[in-house]
């Protein structure tokens, strides 16, 4: 039996300048307004699309980095998702939106409280993206820089004690009774009072329950510790893996393990592997594009490094294209899993940068199992078939928010997952959780 499947989408460049870089920039449409977002985002509930998840990165990065990270706007400048999340909710009825918050950002009551306010505005359908960006820190006052590893150790903290603040009223304290003229019964409340290694502060929240459950707690993050996390916290995990039903069965695995290890089920989370297909209108115009990228000539090889030095936020530019990394490079702050993208199969202390580059820089057919160029009919096929091999929860497509991007994504590929039973035709009303986790 065909297995129905969650779809959402990953705003990958954030609040950012959309169409930099891309012909489709002569759209005119300007980044700063809420029009482009509200109309692709209409479009993406149209499509049955359940979530959004918007990326951030407060910071334009270290003063070494900065520039390669807004040359090309590939790191920056970024405005505030958690503000344009309003927007969005206004101009839709059903989707979910999450917008990313780093925990150095945000001490826990402000986070508890805006994330509140929204949830209620929105009808439900809130979602936070939790990132442990740590090179963004300084910006923040007292938040101490952190390596990788104790800046999940921050984000645990910081999101049980969102949680603690939130459950602080308990349902039977909203009592509302006009008869006696009683609100709220404040007895009832919880006092909250945390002190612990990062943040310190007291409760109870100056907010009322909520009536369809808390926001959706969405987490990134490949290595060992950040999916740890996912199992022990998250509701939504993003995931990322080789679209192989042996990758993806052992990524599933390894998630549900950790939710177990931590008290949870293995039906309490979600997880969606971010893809980005290139849709073609044949199987030899697929055929054709990936030919052309198998030898990437020296322009694609630079663009490559300048991105990855964003991402990275290391100057992969200034390297010696035709010699290896040298150790050291990268500093604890950096996302292991995106050092891994980079790294992929190949030994990093004897594989030339451009060899790495150009790793990534080579694309391979969806027919064959092995890549996501082709058709809508073979992206379908795939998505039912990992559907069924690995009982996969569903997808994230990674892409601008334009409406060019999600056009060109969904316009065939929709209708040929609902003929076939694997998207569902219209969104439940009664907000995220009941779309995402049935609740």
């Amino acid at each position: 039996m065909t297995r129905q499947q969650h779809l959402g989408w990953f705003l990958a460049r954030g609040f950012g300048p959309h169409g930099w870089g891309h012909p489709y920039l002569d759209w005119d449409y300007r980044w700063t307004s809420p029009a482009l977002y509200r109309q692709s985002v209409r479009e993406l509930e149209q499509a049955s699309v359940e979530l959004l998840v918007i990326e951030d990165a407060p910071s334009l990065g270290s003063p070494e980095t900065l520039d390669l990270r807004v040359r090309h706007a590939f790191g920056g400048p970024k405005l505030d998702p958690l503000l344009l999340a309003p927007y969005l909710f206004e101009a839709t009825r059903a989707i979910g939106i999450a917008p990313t918050i780093n925990p150095a950002a945000l001490p826990p009551y402000t986070a508890a409280r805006q994330l509140s306010t929204l949830q209620h505005l929105s009808g439900h359908r809130l979602g936070v993206n939790v990132v442990t960006d740590t090179g963004s820190a300084r910006h923040f006052g007292a938040a101490a820089p952190l390596g990788h590893d104790a800046a999940y150790d921050r984000a645990e903290e910081w999101l049980t004690g969102v949680r603690a603040l939130w459950r602080s009223w308990p349902e039977d304290a909203l009592v509302a009774d006009v008869g006696s003229g009683v609100y709220v019964d404040g007895s009832r409340l919880e006092r909250v009072q945390h002190r612990g290694e990062h943040f310190a502060f007291d409760g109870p929240l100056n907010a009322v329950p909520f009536t369809d459950g808390e926001p959706l707690v969405v987490s990134p993050g490949g290595s060992g510790r950040g999916l740890g996390f996912a199992g022990a916290h998250s509701d939504v995990q993003l995931a990322l893996a080789p679209l192989e039903a042996s990758a993806l069965r052992a990524y599933r695995q390894r998630i549900h393990d950790a939710a177990i290890a931590a008290g949870r089920t293995a039906d309490d989370i979600r997880i969606l592997f971010a893809i980005q297909p290139t849709i073609t209108p044949s199987a030899e115009e697929a055929d054709r594009i990936v030919r052309a990228s198998a030898n990437p000539d020296d322009a694609t090889i630079v663009q490559l490094a300048r991105k990855q030095s964003s991402d990275l936020e290391t100057d992969l530019a200034s390297l010696d294209l035709d010699a290896p990394i040298p150790p050291g490079t990268f500093g604890d702050h950096v996302s292991h899993g995106s050092i891994a993208r980079l790294v992929g199969e190949h030994d990093a202390a004897t594989t030339p940068l451009r060899v790495l580059l150009a790793g990534l820089a080579r694309l391979r057919r969806t027919g064959d199992g092995t890549g996501l160029v082709g058709t809508a009919e073979e992206l379908a096929d795939r998505i039912e078939q990992l559907g069924e091999e690995v009982d996969n929860d569903g997808f994230l497509l990674w892409g601008d928010l334009h409406p060019v991007t999600v056009h060109r994504t969904l316009d065939e590929l929709v209708p040929i997952l609902r003929r076939r039973g694997i998207l569902r035709r219209e969104l439940d009303d009664r907000g995220l959780r009941a779309n995402l986790l049935g609740s």
